[in-house]
């Protein structure tokens, strides 16, 4: 089982930023999504977020959007995504779910946060979680070594970033733009400033993602954050040659995040 700490150290060691890729479970389908993944990895992919399907997903754009409405069509169970994060661990990358908070507590936290830890996975992020209301999240978590990452935005007070740091273990996710995910062509220099700011609050590794999609802004974003978060882009690959246009990106993705 390989630690997000782990992940990022050997980054780290490597002088760039660590590389996670997201895709949803059950999308194309649940053994094409597992192919997927190690294709990424096979790339150079350090750290897996598994997509958990959900009805609302708030903060989506439209591309994960329809990658998450395929796989729930496809009749993708929580159970399938804990199958998936069992496969995808064996592959000795750090591996972690990423779920809107309402399937987790329909589920049952302690059972979510126990079969997760038994399956190898190590950590949750939970994008509309908010650490006052995250107390049961915070207990099982603990109870069953899983990492949980919260978010910070570009609109994030000093009062909010010390908030989120003080509950987020693994690291901390930093959203890049304002608004949904998904690929875009320029990401500003605000987020530089919320990496910069978080980094008062914690000495936990700051990832940066939503609107992360090309070698040139991994490469930008890799000289001031600890880790570069790609999704949107990835599944686009996916969507045009499969699991092998995957790794292509993900090579191209890795060189980028060198330092």
């Amino acid at each position: 089982m390989t630690t997000i700490a782990q992940a990022f150290s050997k980054a780290h060691s490597e002088h760039r930023a660590a590389l996670i890729g997201y895709l949803p479970a059950g999308y194309p389908s649940v053994s094409g999504a597992v192919d997927c993944i190690a294709a990424m990895v096979e790339g150079g992919v350090d750290i897996i977020e598994i997509g958990l399907p959900y009805s609302d997903p708030l903060m989506d754009g439209i591309t994960i959007q329809e990658a998450v409405q395929q796989s729930l069509e496809n009749g993708t169970k929580i159970a399938d995504v804990i199958a998936t994060a069992a496969k995808v661990s064996e592959l000795g990358v750090a591996t972690l779910i990423m779920s809107y908070w309402n399937p987790i507590e329909r589920y049952g936290v302690e059972k979510f946060a126990s079969e997760l830890h038994k399956a190898g996975g190590v950590g949750v992020i939970t994008p509309d979680l908010t650490p006052e209301e995250a107390h049961a999240w915070v207990e099982a978590t603990d109870a069953n070594e899983i990492d949980r990452v919260f978010l910070v935005a570009l609109s994030s007070t000093d009062e909010r970033l010390a908030t989120v740091a003080a509950a987020t273990t693994g690291f901390v996710y930093a959203g890049a733009v304002m608004g949904v995910t998904g690929a875009r062509t320029s990401l500003g220099d605000a987020v530089r400033q919320v990496v910069t700011r978080t980094r008062e609050y914690t000495e936990l590794p700051i990832a940066v993602g939503l609107g992360v999609s090309t070698p040139e802004q991994a490469h930008e974003i890799a000289q001031f954050a600890d880790g570069v978060i790609v999704g949107s882009a990835f599944i686009n690959a996916i969507n045009s040659g499969g699991p092998d246009a995957a790794r292509e990106l993900a090579q191209k993705l890795r060189a980028g995040v060198v330092r």
